[in-house]
């Protein structure tokens, strides 16, 4: 229970100090920094996502097809 309360009331300063912190130019230019290389990284993964998903789908098509040919010349 102590731990919880110290993760908690380590939060709230953060979440204070970061606040503080951002009222300040050189604070907004880093906030400003941080989301823009977050914003970077989300895309980044979301595209890696899509690419890996279209090469998944492929390879599924290719291997329905090749089941649908195995079939045909097994009649």
């Amino acid at each position: 229970m102590k731990g919880l309360l110290l993760l908690v009331v380590g939060a709230a300063a953060g979440f204070v100090i970061a606040h503080q912190v951002a009222k300040t130019p050189q604070g907004k230019q880093f906030f400003d920094s941080v989301d823009a290389k977050a914003k970077e990284f989300g895309d980044a993964v979301v595209d890696g996502y899509r690419s890996r998903e279209a090469e998944l789908r492929a390879a599924v098509s290719d291997a329905q097809a090749a089941v649908v040919d195995i079939t045909k010349r097994a009649k």
